[in-house]
């Protein structure tokens, strides 16, 4: 090794020990060779500088057309394709609508092509006569929207199905209504579903299908049908309260009266004659139970018993007859008296009345100022007998009970 000393202007070889020089690995790296200069200077902390990958080729969609219909012939190649396309599957429908339109095997000849179901009330003629204008037709050109509204506007019609079976036949399939009550219109008595749909049928055909409903009023056609709805699912209700113990109690009505929605009243046979009972709008069975349960009580001291007040929760009014408002029509509520008389029995008769019509007492002379109409109002405590009309006492006192006296 020569070292150079420059302060002595000379050289001076100086010897290094025989270990000096180590071979080379491949893991070193010499020092003194040369680094490659870079292209662009690096920042000097290499720590700090992000990863960065490289980016990805985008593929370019290069169109749906293949490359030969690239061109100007190639595109009209194409279009001349897709027209003949279309045109023959335009063909091919037409021609399958005209097979199907035309071909005789597809034409309805005759009513026995046309099948009916779930009619019982209603004959197949009944049904067949929607279809009138649909005999020779070909299956294709019948309207069954058209025929199924038709169809529901028989009245006891209340669903209806029509479909086609290949190769020349239809299928109808209804579901009919079913009559729940007996009705008075007009006169004469129909049969009404729970919708409040009036469904006639001749007085024959109900004897033989041995109906046996109560008689329901106050259902007229007029009225809107949303109407006669609300009324028969009060009916619905009523009956269906009666009837839940099982004891069919609804067959002992005779008549049930829905004018008035807030009382329904009934009629039924009690000692010979119809008695009319008001039941209100609710509580229809604890009403019933508490009109059974005094009953003969009240024909034995009533004999002439017409109407039975049953609304109120802690008293019953009772009216006899001839008295007003016995009818079918709303009663009044019984007016409150000073002092009510307690009597155990009917008022007495001042006078005898006529074997064919008896009336109370109270009736006997109705000229006179100080007799009014009674009606008997029975309490927890006994039966008053109280002024109907007026809330003052005749002439300030308070009526007095007589014995009961039978008619001669």
């Amino acid at each position: 090794m020569a070292k150079d000393n420059r302060n002595s202007g000379g050289s001076t070889l100086l010897e290094e020990p025989a270990d000096f020089y180590r071979p080379s690995t491949g893991r070193e790296t010499d020092a003194r060779a040369p680094r490659p200069a870079r292209a662009k200077a690096e920042p000097e902390d290499d720590a700090d500088e992000p990863f960065l990958r490289a980016r990805r080729r985008v593929p370019v969609r290069r169109g749906l057309l293949p490359g030969w219909a690239r061109s100007g012939w190639g595109k009209l190649a194409l279009a001349v394709a897709v027209l003949t396309a279309l045109g023959a599957v335009a063909a091919a429908i037409l021609g399958v609508r005209a097979f199907l339109d035309h071909d005789p095997r597809f034409r309805i000849d005759s009513s026995a092509s046309i099948q009916t179901l779930g009619n019982s009330q209603l004959s197949r003629g009944d049904l067949l006569s929607v279809f009138g204008s649909d005999i020779g037709r070909n299956l294709f050109f019948v309207p069954l929207e058209k025929r199924r509204v038709e169809l529901e506007q028989i009245p006891w019609v209340q669903r209806a199905t029509v479909m086609r079976l290949l190769p020349n036949q239809l299928r109808v399939a209804i579901t009919e209504r079913v009559p729940i009550a007996f009705v008075q219109v007009r006169g004469h008595v129909e049969l009404a579903d729970a919708d409040g749909v009036i469904l006639s049928m001749t007085p024959q055909q109900m004897a033989a299908r041995h109906y046996s409903f109560a008689v329901v009023s106050g259902i007229n056609p007029g009225d809107p049908i949303s109407v006669r709805s609300a009324r028969m699912h009060l009916y619905q209700r009523f009956i269906g309260e009666l009837d839940a113990t099982g004891e069919h109690i609804s067959a002992q009505l005779s008549e049930v009266d829905l004018s008035d929605p807030e009382d329904v009243r009934a009629t039924v046979p009690a000692n010979g004659t119809d008695l009319l009972l008001h039941f209100g709008d609710e509580d229809f069975l604890a009403r019933w139970r508490n009109y059974q349960a005094h009953i003969a009580q009240w024909e034995q001291q009533y004999p002439h018993l017409a109407s039975v007040d049953l609304r109120y929760d802690s008293e019953v009014v009772l009216k006899m007859a001839g008295d007003p408002g016995t009818g079918t029509s709303s009663d009044p509520k019984p007016a409150s008296a000073s002092k009510p008389a307690m009597a155990p029995a009917q008022p007495a008769h001042s006078t005898p009345p006529p074997a064919a019509h008896s009336t109370p007492a109270a009736h006997a002379n109705p000229a006179s100022p100080t007799h009014k109409p009674t009606a008997a109002k029975h309490t927890p405590h006994g039966t008053a007998v109280k002024p109907l009309g007026s809330a003052e006492k005749p002439h300030g006192a308070a009526a007095k009970p007589q014995p009961n006296r039978r008619p001669a």
